[in-house]
């Protein structure tokens, strides 16, 4: 390879240097010019964002002016309504003080002319009272002049005077309060009769029940007189037998075909003749084969009472009594008062009851239940000792009855004063069951005793010229004498001696006491 010159050589060399340095240059010139021309751009856009930030700096000053300006508008005009409405209400107020301080002028004078009328009405009474004082110091002078000249006259001292005085008035005021009493009386008993009867009337048309008529003996029927034999036994074993298994007195006499038992207790007779009649049905009697029977019919006749007691329930519509109370209940089949069989008396008061509470506005299901167990105690007088309204009384607290029906209980027969009216209707229909006609009988004793103690009450009483007792003892006619007896005193008597009755008397019903008095004038043609 030929060698290169000193003026290749340095083309070769510095030629590329030149080249780089120029374009070194050239680049830094180019470079130059671009930064020049971003800063130029630079400034352009920053200078537009410095005005568009003022322009909008402008336009945010000029919307916070206007809202402000707006909010002080709105300000400053509820401001001034305020100070509207409260000069409007101070205005108002001071209208109304204004007014009330008028009003209190009004009233300020007003109680001065009071004041002054007063003082002037003080005045004037106090004149009154020395004007009275002396009246009556003059009136004092006059009465007592009066009295001296009275005394003179009447030969009679000042308390004779006023003794005789009070004395007469009270006779007058005797009189017309009797009079009063007549009216008042004539008018409520009218009133009354017609208001009961109605009422009496109506219980007894709706509630007719049959009543059955049971003493203390039951007679049992035989097929022959030859059976006779065989219930008395070998040396009377059979009969001592059935009497010891019952507690019943067989009597066997001369009665053609028949044998009585005798027994206080209701339930034990029952008991013997059941008993009694299926041995002669069965023909075979000893004492084994009696005390099997007696057993039989013991338990017979506890499914009557039981059914007997349900029964009574149904028909009266009382439910939710104690099972063992609706058994005590049951035994009341076999129990009698003057003839008058006790559960079908307690059916009919308690029925009657319900109609006359239901008449009346009571509680009909107090008054009937009530109306059922009053006479509870009778199914167990044969065995307790008191009497049957204590017994029952006791019953019912025993079962947890209500203190209305305990209190009905207690007062039917008035052993406490009836407090409601539902003791009042039980005591009444108690009254209307036992004494209608029919209902019950008594026996011939007693009857005469009562009508005989009717006659001792009246003829105790002064002015009683004879008196008799009529209507089976429901009437006492009272002829008194007329010259001691006068039509007040009359009256006055019938009541005392009606009062003296229910005191002293236990009767069925009513007694009607009738006060007779009537004046004779009798003279002769000669």
């Amino acid at each position: 390879m030929a060698l290169l010159s000193s003026t290749e050589v340095v083309l070769y060399v510095f030629l590329p240097i030149i080249g780089l340095i120029v374009g070194a240059v050239v680049g830094i010139v180019v470079f130059k010019m671009i930064q020049t021309k971003k800063i130029g751009d630079a400034k352009q856009t920053a200078n537009k964002m410095i005005e568009d930030a003022v322009n909008e700096a402008k336009d945010l000053r000029k919307t916070a002016a206007k809202e402000a300006k707006e909010q002080l508008d709105k300000e400053r005009n509820d401001l001034e309504r305020k100070m509207r409405d409260r000069e409007s209400n101070l205005s108002r107020q001071e209208q109304r003080i204004i007014q009330r301080e008028e009003s209190l002028d009004k009233k300020e004078q007003a109680i001065d002319r009071k004041s002054e009328e007063l003082d002037n009405q003080r005045n004037s009474l106090a004149q009154k009272h020395a004007d009275a004082d002396k009246l009556k110091a003059e009136l004092d002078d006059a009465n007592n002049r009066i009295l001296d000249e009275i005394q003179h006259i009447s030969q009679m001292t000042k308390e004779e005077a006023k003794a005789k005085l009070i004395d007469a008035i009270r006779d007058e005021a005797k009189h017309d309060a009797a009079k009063m009493v007549r009216e008042i009386d004539a008018e409520a008993r009218e009133e009354a009769d017609k208001r009961a009867q109605k009422l009496v009337a109506l219980a007894v048309q709706r509630c007719a029940v049959d009543h059955s008529s049971e003493i203390t003996v039951s007679t049992v029927a035989l097929p022959n007189d030859e059976m006779k034999g065989r219930i008395i036994g070998r040396e009377g074993r059979n009969i001592r037998a059935l009497e010891t298994a019952t507690g019943c007195d067989l009597i066997i006499d001369d009665t053609p075909e028949a044998v009585v038992l005798s027994c206080f207790d209701p339930i034990r007779r029952e008991i013997a003749r059941i008993a009694l009649e299926k041995l002669i049905s069965d023909g075979r009697i000893h004492p084994g084969r009696i005390e099997d029977l007696v057993e039989k019919a013991k338990k017979e006749v506890d499914v009557k009472v039981k059914e007997a007691g349900e029964n009574a329930m149904y028909e009266t519509g009382v439910f939710g009594l104690n099972p063992e109370l609706v058994r005590i209940l049951g035994r009341l089949r076999f129990r009698t008062s003057y003839g008058q069989n006790v559960l079908r008396h307690s059916i009919e008061v308690a029925n009657l009851a319900g109609i006359m509470a239901a008449e009346l506005g009571a509680d009909v299901a107090l008054a009937k239940r009530g109306g059922l167990l009053h006479d509870i105690g009778k199914a167990l007088d044969h065995e307790i000792e008191g009497t049957h309204v204590s017994i029952g009384v006791d019953v019912a607290k025993k079962y947890k009855e209500s203190k209305g029906v305990v209190h009905c209980i207690a007062a039917h027969h008035n052993d406490v004063e009836p407090e409601t009216i539902e003791a009042i209707i039980v005591q009444c229909c108690d009254a209307i069951s036992g004494a209608r006609p029919g209902a019950r009988r008594e026996s011939l004793d007693n009857y005469v005793k009562r009508l005989e103690k009717l006659e001792e009450i009246a003829n105790s009483y002064e002015g009683v010229e004879k008196s008799f007792a009529v209507q089976a003892g429901r009437e006492i006619r009272i002829i008194v004498k007329p010259e001691v007896i006068d039509d007040v005193k009359a009256l006055y008597m019938s009541k005392e001696i009606a009062k003296q009755i229910e005191q002293d008397m236990q009767y069925p019903g009513q007694i009607k006491v009738n006060v007779i008095r009537e004046t004779r004038a009798v003279e002769y043609a000669k």
